[in-house]
């Protein structure tokens, strides 16, 4: 109940602002993660990391069946310590170029948003996920600028 209260004045005292701010400027709201799942950029990273993942998955099923070959139990350990090691640094380098990625697609998504609000004399964007009311929605042209 309280947080419901404190949700709504958080929404009436961004109303006022925007209300006040409005008059000296247009406002734009974009539905972001619409943009995001549309993004051709997005679809195509996502299909990498799954291929990768995939891959990824392939190795571990050869690594388990090359430990299980072993003979000697301290064959075994040695290699499954080895495996477990490359395993490891196979992963965090997957999720680094996975986020390092994502980081540019996204500096890419915000840089597209901020250029058509200006091309189109927008001084403010908000994203649609917090405007009840209000606003002028952009998303349509933020989606085939993105493409």
């Amino acid at each position: 109940m309280k947080n419901g209260f404190l949700l709504v004045l958080a929404g009436l005292l961004l109303s006022v602002g925007l209300c006040a701010c409005s008059k000296a400027q247009k406002i734009a709201i974009v539905d972001v993660q619409a943009v995001v799942n549309k993004s051709e950029q997005v679809q195509a990273l996502k299909k990498e990391q799954e291929e990768r993942l995939q891959a990824l998955e392939q190795w571990i099923k050869t690594a388990q069946n090359d430990v299980e070959t072993q003979e000697l139990k301290a064959n075994k350990e040695e290699l499954l310590k080895k495996y477990n090691d490359e395993l490891a640094k196979k992963r965090d380098e997957i999720t680094r170029e996975y986020q390092k990625k994502l980081q540019e697609i996204d500096k890419s998504i915000t840089d597209t948003i901020k250029k058509t609000a200006k091309d189109k004399g927008y001084g403010m964007v908000i994203s649609k996920s917090i405007v009840i009311m209000g606003g002028d929605d952009i998303t349509a042209d933020v989606q085939e600028a993105v493409k």
